[in-house]
């Protein structure tokens, strides 16, 4: 199949407007749970992409709270994560200097009496720093500490001060259904209003997720086609050639649908059926999102199948079953692998399909959204055409690649030259974000947390969003713990799921679109 690149000439890349970013006002920053990976591998290298840029306030501060008493140690440590994983130049003469602000507080998070100590400390560093009074905690502890930490400092007044702005950021999983998520919000909102929270989802900090705002409402040719009348189905797909990486108690409590199919999925549904917002602010985005997910009616069990890894071989290398992984029960009924069927009940979208799927240990790593439209109703080419490699006419496919390479491909149908019968060939128009726009050592994590600094919450989760997500989910997850799975694992690591997942799509007629990272 032919791929014709597109490129971004010099010419437009230079009328691009540079330097409009507002910077946040001065404040700190505290960690919740900043000895884990998440603050060492992620949230600090962002931080410090940042400052490389300018974004950050010249008076700021960061400070990681654990429990464990790290000292000195925490900011070494987080310096060689900002090299080992930041893309860093060990040398960079701003290295240094941004690796000052880093501090560091041990307290236990459910020990009411240590939240005095830190609204102290707190206070000392913004007066030593002239610093002023705004304020973001960021919760990277494990979700049962969410309610102990909100609900200390809101003790302490940390959470409303007399001056200055204050938010709270959330790392999912935010409620492991839909009681649990409707509970959180009411412990967060008795102790922070919505307007300063922050429900993060880093896959919504890549630039090929928001850029499909832009692809649907800011070219002419596709939003008018972007309904039932031209597509036929959508399939999302979210597939890792990786397994529990040792978070075997954790992924024991999740499986694949709360961990990956409950909020990044959705997520990235909601982006490609909502509406047209009225503006590109918080509330109109964030209202459209809702709409779209509450217009999608109760799912039956039949529309959603799942599995589990055995053993087999990823890259080369044999790996073995989830059931042999480390801290996992060796006769564990959790997922790794899940997949859906849903509609969309309203004039857009009604009697398209959107299939989703994610998984472990499968073939490739990938994540992306294929968007298949209909056959033309006619395929008089097919007539014409009397021998050859491209006989069949293949439907038109628009494949927006979420990661590990960011990009759009579209496939259309193309006659091959020099061919007297009109020989048809699919081909792709493909652009790639690296080669349009260059190489980046971003994470995802640098718009989501300046934007929670500057108290944008358009790419954050509301409590309604998320209680109508649970909402859908949560009867599957409770016929799914009645009745254990018959055959488990279902699956061989390093293939693309169990067989009960391509029934799921051959009943309507599809397939799932295995070629992924493709082209095609």
């Amino acid at each position: 199949m032919a791929t014709v690149q597109m490129k971004v000439s010099p010419e437009d890349l230079s009328q691009v407007p540079r330097g409009n970013e507002r910077i946040p006002e001065p404040g700190i920053m505290v960690i919740f749970g900043a000895s884990g990976d998440l603050t060492k591998r992620k949230l600090l290298p962002a931080l410090f992409h940042l400052e490389q840029s300018g974004l950050l306030p010249e008076k700021f501060a960061i400070v990681g709270v654990a429990r464990r008493p790290l000292g000195n140690e925490f900011a070494a440590d987080m310096r060689a994560g900002i090299v080992e994983f930041g893309g860093v130049d060990a040398s960079d003469p701003r290295l240094d200097r941004f690796v000052e602000k880093i501090g560091y507080y041990a307290l236990s998070f459910d020990d009411a009496s240590h939240y005095a100590g830190l609204k102290a400390e707190l206070d000392r560093i913004a007066a030593e720093r002239n610093i002023g009074g705004d304020r973001l905690f960021y919760l990277a502890t494990a979700p049962e500490y969410f309610a102990p930490i909100i609900e200390n400092l809101g003790a302490q007044g940390m959470a409303q001060p007399e001056q200055g702005r204050t938010g709270i950021v959330i790392e999912k999983p935010f409620g492991h259904d839909l009681d649990s998520a409707q509970e959180l919000n009411h412990q967060v909102n008795a102790v922070f209003h919505e307007s300063q929270v922050f429900r993060i989802d880093h896959y919504l900090g890549k630039e090929t997720v928001q850029n499909i705002l832009v692809f649907r409402f800011g070219n002419g040719i596709f939003e008018p086609i972007w309904n039932r009348n031209y597509i036929d189905h959508v399939q999302i797909t979210a597939s890792e050639t990786l397994g529990v990486e040792g978070r075997g108690p954790f992924y024991e409590k999740a499986g694949a649908l709360r961990d990956v199919v409950q909020n990044h999925m959705m997520e990235l549904l909601s982006f490609v059926a909502m509406e047209p917002p009225s503006s590109f602010d918080a509330d109109a985005v964030r209202r459209e999102k809702v709409k779209a997910w509450r217009a999608i009616p109760p799912v039956p069990i039949t529309n959603a199948v799942r599995g589990q890894y055995g053993p087999g071989v990823i890259d080369g290398q044999k790996v073995v079953g989830y059931r042999d992984e480390e801290r996992v029960n060796p006769e564990s009924g959790t997922e790794t692998f899940a997949a859906v069927k849903l509609g969309i009940e309203n004039w857009r979208w009604a009697g398209v399909p959107f299939y989703l799927r994610a998984g472990k240990r499968l073939r490739k790593r990938a994540t992306e959204i294929s968007i298949q439209f209909k056959q033309p109703p006619l395929l008089i080419f097919n007539r014409m055409q009397s021998g050859g490699a491209c006989q069949e006419i293949q439907p038109n496919l628009l494949t927006i690649r979420i990661q590990p390479d960011e990009g759009i491909a579209l496939r259309f149908g193309a006659k091959v030259p020099n061919t007297p019968n009109m020989s048809v060939c699919p081909v792709n128009m493909d652009f790639d974000y690296a080669a349009a726009f260059g190489t980046s050592s971003a994470n995802g994590y640098e718009r989501l947390l300046l934007d929670a600094m500057l108290g944008d919450q358009t790419l954050f989760a509301h409590r309604d969003g998320v209680e109508v997500t649970w909402g859908l989910y949560t009867p599957i997850l409770q016929a799914w713990a009645n009745k254990e799975p018959e055959v488990f694992p279902n699956y061989f690591a390093g293939t693309w799921g169990p067989d009960c997942a391509d029934r799921l799509l051959e009943r309507s007629g599809h397939v799932w679109r295995n070629n992924l990272g493709g082209k095609s």
